[in-house]
């Protein structure tokens, strides 16, 4: 009988808590949002610096959890629910990891921010400053997680181009001007500049796109190679 999907990412997510290997991408997270994040500042501004920091913590994590299991439990996972379901599982455990550091990263930004644009001259409405911030970290997790697809196992094989490779990425999707992250992150900041709040709705859209066909890709290419 196979094991319902639920029950594979729960697997996947203890392994993950398990192995500590989530430390020392939640500690650079948690610096950059120190470093990044200053009491009072335009929330807008700090909400899409937040989101940013998001994109590659998240192809950290995705990374960490497809290469996780150890080989013989992999093959045990693998031959009972198959390696397409097995990657998935994975893929899903790195999100749900990198949407809980948005949360926090979230409510950070809501407790020492100002609603208030850049020059603290007009205001910002609370929540819909919070919606357009979280969409915007969504943004970046789900690209982050479709990078963090493409850059590690089974799609390279070869473990040292996984690293440059996702950093590099990660970098392009940041500061391309075609990419759902940038045209999100753009977005806060203009609406920052001018006190207006804009959801980040298309680009929400086009990420969620592009993960979905990156991980159905991924998990396509385990069946194949696993």
């Amino acid at each position: 009988m196979t094991a319902p999907l639920t029950a594979l990412v729960r697997y996947q997510a203890a392994l993950l808590a398990r192995s500590y290997r989530w430390l020392p991408p939640l500690l650079v997270h948690a610096a950059f949002l120190a470093v990044g994040i200053q009491t009072g500042g335009p929330i807008l501004d700090a909400y899409g610096y937040a989101a940013g920091g998001l994109l590659p913590v998240t192809v950290w994590l995705t990374r960490i959890c497809v290469t996780n299991e150890p080989p013989a439990a992999r093959s045990c996972t693998v031959a009972a629910t198959g390696p397409g379901r097995a990657h998935l599982a994975a893929l899903l455990a790195a999100a749900g990891a990198a949407l809980l550091l948005a949360l926090v990263g979230t409510a950070f930004v809501a407790l020492l921010s100002d609603p208030h644009s850049t020059g603290h001259r007009l205001a910002v409405p609370m929540v819909p400053a919070t919606v357009a911030g979280s969409c915007t970290a969504l943004v970046c997790v789900l690209l982050g997680t479709a990078i963090g697809a493409l850059c590690s196992r089974p799609v390279l094989l070869r473990p040292g181009w996984g690293v440059p490779t996702g950093l590099i990425a990660a970098l392009l999707v940041l500061v391309l001007g075609a990419s759902p992250a940038n045209a999100a992150l753009t977005g806060m900041i203009t609406g920052s500049e001018r006190g207006v709040v804009t959801v980040p709705w298309l680009p929400l859209a086009a990420a969620l796109l592009l993960a979905s066909g990156a991980a159905a890709a991924a998990c396509a290419l385990a069946g194949r190679r696993g």
